[in-house]
């Protein structure tokens, strides 16, 4: 049973949620196109794939190198934001590395890992975490760029140590960039996953999405890719969320 709760504060989204299954419904019966199955067939579909034990299985490992990556991005990226923000002479030194890997396409990055590695899961992670560390790098750096000075300065007055600094003035400011960095790192982390996994994997959501190409089964297709966004839901609703209305509230209870 859902909360009534919980319906209380997102009865717009479910709504919305709603509306959006019944265009669906209502195009692929008018439509009348294998291109676009109706609901029901996606259902029949996902109830197939779940009970045969594919559909978990392969959702589990591409679960396993989101989170892999991501939190290996996240560590990189935040930790070089800071250096980079704080200092200056290090930023110009290494910001044509951060602006040419920012600019490097997702899939040349993808092939270079899997020729220089091989095909193994730790090129498949490297890749994944190489292309999202200089976007968290940038946010994280920005961020720093932005702090209160007058907060440091007082810091440096009563000459407290770094270590203070760090956990008690530096990063609570930096919260809501590490918020955005997460939110958008997690969405693109998942996407490049696949790519990861249609190139160079025998398992994974990716690797199911290429053999539901090659048969035409756009119904398995679907199945996979919204059991996937719903997991990545979860993530958001779990974890995100919560850190993120955090953060917020820090900011307006020292905003007067």
């Amino acid at each position: 049973m859902i909360p009534k709760t919980y319906l209380a504060q997102h009865k717009l989204q479910l709504i919305s949620v709603s509306c959006m299954i019944a265009c669906w419904a209502f195009l692929s019966i008018w439509l009348q196109s294998t291109s676009l199955p109706t609901p029901v067939l996606v259902w029949d579909a996902f109830s197939r794939e779940l009970s045969s034990g594919e559909l978990l299985h392969h959702c589990m490992w591409t679960m396993y190198r989101v989170v892999i990556a991501f939190v290996l991005a996240m560590s990189i990226g935040v930790a070089l934001g800071l250096i980079f923000g704080l200092n200056i002479r290090c930023n110009q030194f290494f910001d044509v590395w951060l602006i040419t890997l920012l600019n490097m396409p997702a899939l040349v990055i993808i092939i270079l890992c899997y020729l220089w590695i091989g095909l193994s899961e730790v090129s498949a992670i490297t890749a994944v975490a190489l292309n999202k560390i200089p976007n968290i790098t940038v946010v994280v750096r920005e961020g720093t760029r932005a702090l209160d000075q007058k907060l440091m300065q007082m810091a440096q007055v009563f000459r407290l140590p770094m270590r203070l600094i760090l956990w008690r003035i530096i990063l609570p400011q930096l919260t809501p960039y590490f918020v955005a960095s997460a939110r958008s790192g997690l969405a693109l982390i998942w996407k490049i996953v696949l790519v990861v996994e249609l190139l160079g994997r025998s398992n994974g959501v990716g690797f199911q999405l290429h053999l539901a190409f090659q048969m035409f089964d756009v119904p398995s297709i679907l199945v996979y890719s919204l059991t996937f966004i719903g997991f990545i839901w979860l993530v958001e609703l779990v974890v995100i969320k919560p850190w993120d209305r955090r953060a917020n509230e820090w900011r307006g209870q020292h905003a007067y």
